[in-house]
């Protein structure tokens, strides 16, 4: 488990590219029968990738987070971003399709992540975060999510938001997570920005080739950077950061967040105007 520390926003300023990238961009999540995770002191999350092929892969504990056992004071979101597979909790086995997801609450002893076909892997994609109380595991199929449609084809953003970890949908203590879908011929993501001051969010773009990228935009609002993000890589953005997007073609990208609030309008916008 690879570890990130908190930085201020006058320090960030300061970064050179190759800085900024081994601080806040994630680039090897998946390698075949592997699991990989970052844990940044934003927030306490853990970000990571399991890549199941012939064995099964156990989420084990570890000194990172002194626990006896993973999820003993978390939670955990799971999205699978590759081919099918399952995820088994205590005993329990849920199967997920592509862009299936799962959330597992606390105090699950034993987590396991599997592949139908080893030479065609399941990629588990997962963000966790400390928790207090415990709530149920609950699988989340992608087609009866809450889907909110938005932007337009003459601002080049037309997308549909799924929600998958949410307070009116499956409940979590303080992780919310979701998937944004980009229809052909879009490419911007979330600008107008906006700046959660109470919640960190971690950003993951895929379906993506291997010829294509994201520049993510991030920042303080009067004095903006970018990160260039290929498939597969993942973005932290502290709550001081505005969290924006545009991509040389269409992408997907999985938006999870933590901190003291969950709610969607607990966001300070950015004017057009004031961005530099």
């Amino acid at each position: 488990m690879e570890i990130r520390f908190a930085m201020h926003p006058s320090q960030f300023k300061t970064l050179t590219t190759e800085q900024m990238r081994k601080e806040f961009l994630i680039e090897n999540l998946f390698e075949y029968g592997k699991i990989n995770m970052v844990y940044t002191h934003v927030d306490r999350v853990i970000v990571g990738g399991a890549m199941p092929t012939v064995e099964v892969l156990v989420l084990e504990d570890g000194k990172e987070i002194g626990a006896q056992y993973f999820l003993e004071r978390r939670e955990i979101g799971i999205i699978n971003i590759g081919s099918k597979g399952y995820v088994i909790a205590d005993g329990h086995k849920f199967e997920l399709d592509k862009k299936d997801g799962l959330y597992v609450g606390m105090s699950t002893k034993k987590l396991e992540f599997g592949s139908d076909d080893p030479s065609n892997p399941a990629k588990f994609y997962f963000v966790s975060t400390p928790a207090h109380k415990q709530y149920p595991t609950e699988k989340i199929d992608i087609k009866q999510t809450e889907a909110t449609h938005l932007g337009s084809l003459s601002e080049s953003n037309e997308r549909t938001i799924y929600k998958y970890i949410y307070p009116d949908g499956v409940k979590s203590c303080q992780l919310v997570m979701g998937m944004t879908i980009l229809e052909p011929n879009n490419v911007w993501n979330t600008m107008p920005c906006h700046l959660h001051d109470r919640r960190m969010e971690v950003y993951f773009y895929f379906d993506m080739p291997e010829d294509a990228f994201v520049l993510h935009l991030m920042g303080e609002p009067q004095e903006t950077r970018h990160i260039i993000v290929r498939n597969e890589q993942a973005v932290i953005s502290p709550s001081w950061s505005i969290h924006s997007g545009v991509g040389t073609k269409n992408y997907t990208f999985i938006w999870a967040m933590a901190g003291e609030n969950q709610s969607y309008s607990d966001v300070n916008p950015v004017p057009m105007k004031e961005l530099k």
